[in-house]
């Protein structure tokens, strides 16, 4: 599973199609207006849940999403993104780019 962010539109897509934050805002609404990430703020909370709502149960990433915007959304670059994931192993992730293995070690963590 592929995850892009644009950074001016602060839109995000996931194998081509859009994130939005809806369905993550009706379950916990911490950014009325959207996601964003590069910082430890609601945007970033926001995108967090909505990401891990698409690979884990709805228990499991409302007990894991503050921690994977700490770890992983937060370290993102305040620019365009791209995250690769991998939903069959409890979504494990590989950052394409700037951020390289030091997210991914952070990612694996947090799944243990």
């Amino acid at each position: 599973m592929k995850i892009k962010g644009d950074w001016k539109t602060r839109r995000v897509w996931i194998n081509g199609k859009e994130l939005l934050p809806g369905r993550s805002q009706k379950i916990a609404n911490h950014s009325p207006d959207g996601f964003n990430w590069g910082y430890g703020g609601s945007g970033p909370a926001q995108l967090a849940l909505a990401i891990l709502l698409r690979c884990l149960s709805k228990y499991e990433a409302l007990s894991r999403y503050q921690q994977f915007k700490w770890d992983v959304i937060a370290k993102l670059p305040q620019s365009d993104f791209e995250i690769e994931v991998d939903p069959k192993h409890k979504c494990l992730v590989r950052i394409l780019g700037a951020m390289g293995k030091m997210a991914g070690k952070a990612f694996r963590k947090l799944f243990k």
